[in-house]
C-alpha cells in the first residue's frame, strides 16, 4: 500500500466497506461445519478457521493495538496462531500445521471478530490518517483472503472422495463455443506502467512507482483460452510432447503424473472437472482454469504462441473496466463462465504472464511490519494480471499484480496468448 500520497477515504465511507468485506467474509463459511473449516488439505492451502482469524489478527494487530490507546487483546496467546509471515511480529505457528488448531472453534473465532469489528467500528472516527490507511489495507488484504479462503475450500472438498457441493449449482444452459481467438495489436514503442505515486486511489505497494516500459510490435489475444481448446492440446498429446515445455515444467510433469488442469478427470470419454458445486462435465465453451505457468508456457508453445508480457498486457487492459466481467459480488458458487462475447480483460480467470514478479525501477517497501507485504516474496514467482470469478468485485484494477510459484494451479488461473509481430 502507498501510505506516502494520497488519502483514506472519510470514515463513514471506510466503515461502510470495512462492515461490506467482514459480511462477506464470513458469508462465504456460511455452508461449512467446524470440520469443514478446520481441515488443510495441503500446505498451500489455509484452514477457512485460519483465514477468518488471520484477517482479524491484521486489524486487531496492526490498527487496534497500535492505534487506540488501552485497547486489549482478545487473546494473548492468538497472534502465535493467526500472524502468517510478518516477522517482525515474532515467532508463529508453523504454516503446514494450522489444520492442526481443532481450538478455537469456528464460533470461537467468529466470536473474535465480532469483538474487534466492534473495536475498530468504535474506533474510527477518531483514528489518524495512517491507521485509516490501515483499515483500509486490511480490507484489500481481506478481500485478498476470500479469494484464497474459496480456492482453499475447492481444494479441500477435492480431496474427500465423496466430493461434496458446497453449494448448489444452477442448471447448466448450452452456449455457443466462442468463435477463433481474434488478435489485438498492441502498443509500441515506451509506454507507462505501474501507479502513478498521485494517484489517490488504492494500490498496493508492488504496483508502483510509475515507470517507462518498451514494448516491441506484438499482438495480444481478444480473450483467454478455452477448456474446448485446451482438451485439443490433450488429445494432440501436449502433456507428454517435451518439445513444449520448459525443463523445470516437463520435470514437474513427470514428476506429478499431470496430464490435465488440476480438478480434470476423464470419465469414459467425456472430461469431467470438481467445483463448488460438485462434479461436472467441463464445459467446453468456458474459460481454462487451474493450469500452472508451466502448463500456460507449454500451451502457448503448442499453440505457436507465447505469454504476454505483464506490460503488454497492462497496456491493452487499460481501456477496460475492471469492474466488468465475471467478478465475486456474494456467496455462491463461483466458476469461469463462457464468454459474453467482445474482448474481455477483467473476471472468469487470472492470466498468467511471462514476467517474473520482480520490484520496479524505485520500488521500496513502506515502513515496518506491513513493508513485509509483498517486497520479501519478490523471488522465483511469476506475475498474473486481470481478476477471477473468485476475485471481490473492485479489488483489481489493470495495474495489480498477482503472484505465484509456477507450479501452483489451486487459484483460478488461465490462459491469454501474445504474439510478436
Amino acid at each position: 500500500m502507498r501510505t506516502e500520497t494520497g488519502s483514506a477515504p472519510a470514515s463513514g465511507a471506510l466503515g461502510a466497506k470495512f462492515r461490506r468485506t467482514r459480511a462477506l467474509s464470513e458469508a462465504l463459511v456460511r455452508p461449512l461445519s467446524d470440520a469443514d473449516a478446520t481441515i488443510q488439505s495441503m500446505d498451500d492451502a489455509s484452514p477457512a478457521k485460519w483465514h477468518l482469524a488471520h484477517t482479524n489478527w491484521f486489524f486487531e494487530t496492526f490498527v487496534l493495538r497500535d492505534h487506540v490507546p488501552g485497547y486489549a487483546l482478545h487473546d494473548e496467546r492468538w497472534p502465535f496462531l493467526f500472524n502468517s509471515y510478518y516477522e517482525a511480529e515474532g515467532q508463529r505457528h508453523a504454516r503446514p500445521r494450522r489444520g492442526m488448531l481443532s481450538r478455537p472453534s469456528l464460533a470461537e473465532v467468529l466470536a473474535y471478530r465480532a469483538h474487534v469489528d466492534a473495536a475498530l467500528i468504535e474506533a474510527l472516527p477518531d483514528l489518524p490518517e495512517a491507521a485509516r490507511a490501515l483499515v483500509l489495507l486490511g480490507c484489500n488484504h481481506e478481500e485478498q483472503h476470500q479469494e484464497l479462503l474459496l480456492t482453499d475450500i475447492l481444494h479441500h472438498f477435492s480431496v474427500n472422495p465423496l466430493e461434496p457441493a458446497v453449494w448448489q449449482g444452477a442448471p447448466k444452459v448450452p452456449v455457443a463455443m466462442p468463435g477463433p481467438i481474434g488478435w489485438i495489436t498492441g502498443a509500441e514503442g515506451l509506454v507507462q506502467a505501474g501507479i502513478d505515486s498521485s494517484d489517490s486511489t488504492f494500490s498496493f505497494d508492488c504496483e508502483g512507482p510509475r515507470h517507462q516500459a518498451l514494448l516491441t510490435p506484438h499482438a495480444i489475444a481478444d480473450r483467454t483460452v478455452t477448456n474446448g481448446e485446451w482438451a485439443a492440446f490433450i488429445a494432440d498429446g501436449g502433456y507428454s510432447d517435451p518439445r513444449h515445455w520448459l525443463s523445470d515444467g516437463w520435470a514437474w510433469v513427470k514428476a506429478e503424473g499431470i496430464e490435465a488442469p488440476l480438478y480434470w478427470r476423464r470419465d469414459g470419454d467425456v472430461w469431467t472437472r470438481f467445483g463448488f458445486d460438485g462434479r461436472r462435465p467441463v464445459d467446453p465453451a468456458a474459460p481454462v482454469t487451474h493450469v500452472s505457468f508451466f502448463e500456460a508456457d507449454a500451451y502457448a508453445s503448442w499453440a505457436g504462441a507465447r505469454l504476454p508480457s505483464e506490460f503488454e498486457w497492462e497496456a491493452a487492459a487499460a481501456a477496460f473496466d475492471p469492474e466488468s466481467g465475471n467478478q465475486l459480488d456474494a456467496a455462491g458458487p463461483v466458476e469461469p463462465r463462457p464468454s459474453a462475447g467482445g474482448p474481455a480483460f477483467f473476471g472468469d480467470v487470472w492470466e498468467w504472464t511471462g514476467s517474473a514478479f520482480r520490484p520496479y525501477p524505485g520500488f521500496r517497501p513502506v515502513e515496518g511490519a506491513v513493508g513485509e507485504y509483498n517486497g520479501k516474496f519478490m523471488s522465483g514467482q511469476f506475475v498474473l494480471r486481470g481478476s477471477s470469478c473468485a476475485t471481490p468485485r473492485g479489488h483489481s484494477r489493470a495495474s495489480c499484480r498477482n503472484f505465484f510459484y509456477p507450479h501452483q494451479r489451486w487459484q483460478f488461473t488461465g490462459v491469454r496468448l501474445a504474439k510478436d509481430l
